[in-house]
């Protein structure tokens, strides 16, 4: 799926992460990907993360799934909206959309997010943290656009909901299958279904929290630091006041500090490491019947092609010249010549047919084993 009437180096330069922007007809040839039925299913699913919101006489109301079939059919005719995270995971089709978003490095790709809505039904006026492109993909929803919002922006009081306690829009535009609309974040937004099978595709994006950042490093760096380095200070002095900290003390104990945090080659490894960790860790992708290096190896020979896994995370940090540090998963693979050549084609495309060269590269072989067998990349054969 490819997009039209969309300047990428245009859009990056103006708009991302700047204002929002309409892309009207984005693609060539738009085809909803999924059926409101077959959503609907997958919000019944035990390993779905889905959401119910109801908009009634006493206020906003929230339901986490799964959801009962019975519950999904009893619903009115309007004023509600049917959340399912992570779509993509599990619908081809619907992972195919982030496809024209690669001009996005991967490693800020969170998940493609579905909603289905009746008439006149929304989550109410709110502002995320995250990048967000709102695809309409079935029926036709009124978004409006408001001002920026912070941490001190009042919010209604609601258990579940952050929901704008008051919200003036700035902008409005009814969007139609195939419009885009690109919301940066902080920005305050509302979305309301106008008509029945309203159904809006949202490509979220990640990024992490200096606290998310600083909490989890620091923890990876304690882990590795010995019991006894301890504070030293063998030039010590006899001082007027034995109450007070000098200076010279101060900076040491802070560059005790800044030491163990100002590794690069360390933060690199844990931040690949903790940044391709799974969104559902839970959820095992595995394969039944383990995948041996002959099966790999025959797999090549055939060329059959080799598609990463929707739901696996995967992304390269350069090392060296032939090197890199493969992350899969929240796995490091250091990789070196023909393992790390192999490792850029497998970050770069979605869906590869490797060369039958490497049939005879034990170390290419037993790199796509592992991944394999830790569901990460599968061959397409029926087999």
């Amino acid at each position: 799926m490819d997009f039209q009437n969309f300047d990428i180096d245009q859009f990056l330069r103006e708009y991302w992460q700047k204002k929002p922007l309409l892309i009207r007809n984005a693609f060539r040839d738009w085809q909803n990907p999924l059926e409101p039925d077959e959503l609907a299913g997958l919000a019944c699913e035990e390993e779905m993360e889905s959401r119910l919101i109801c908009q009634t006489d006493a206020g906003w109301e929230m339901e986490q799934g799964p959801l009962a079939e019975e519950r999904l059919s009893g619903l009115s005719e309007s004023h509600w909206t049917l959340l399912v995270q992570a779509v993509d995971h599990h619908v081809p089709a619907v992972a195919d959309l982030i496809a024209p978003f690669r001009f996005i490095p991967n490693w800020r790709i969170d998940d493609v997010m579905v909603s289905l809505a009746a008439d006149q039904g929304g989550v109410g006026p709110h502002f995320d943290q995250y990048d967000v492109f709102l695809i309409q993909g079935l029926g036709r929803r009124r978004w409006q656009i408001g001002p920026h919002c912070d941490a001190d922006t009042p919010l209604l009081p609601h258990n579940d909901l952050k929901l704008l306690s008051a919200f003036a829009a700035t902008e409005e535009w009814v969007l139609e299958p195939g419009d885009i609309l690109y919301v940066p974040p902080g920005i305050a937004h509302n979305g309301v279904a106008v008509g029945s099978d309203c159904m809006t595709y949202s490509v979220g994006f990640r990024a992490p929290s200096r606290a998310d950042l600083l909490g989890h490093y620091v923890d990876d760096v304690l882990d590795g630091i010995p019991d006894d380095e301890l504070y030293r200070d063998p030039d010590l002095k006899d001082q007027a006041n034995a109450g007070e900290i000098l200076p010279e003390a101060l900076a040491r104990l802070q560059q005790m500090v800044l030491e163990s945090l100002s590794d690069p080659a360390h933060f690199a490894r844990w931040f690949g490491t903790f940044n391709s960790a799974p969104k559902y860790p839970d959820v095992d992708w595995r394969p039944e019947i383990p995948v041996t290096p002959q099966d790999v190896r025959a797999a090549i020979s055939a060329q059959v092609p080799l598609s990463r896994n929707p739901a696996s995370r995967l992304a390269f940090i350069a090392t060296g010249a032939d090197a890199l540090m493969l992350f899969a998963d929240g796995v490091c693979f250091d990789c070196i010549g023909e393992t790390a050549a192999l490792a850029k084609d497998l970050c770069a495309a979605d869906s590869v047919v490797l060369d039958v060269a490497l049939v005879g590269s034990a170390a290419a072989i037993d790199l796509l084993t592992q991944l394999c067998n830790n569901g990460c990349i599968a061959f397409d054969s029926e087999d």
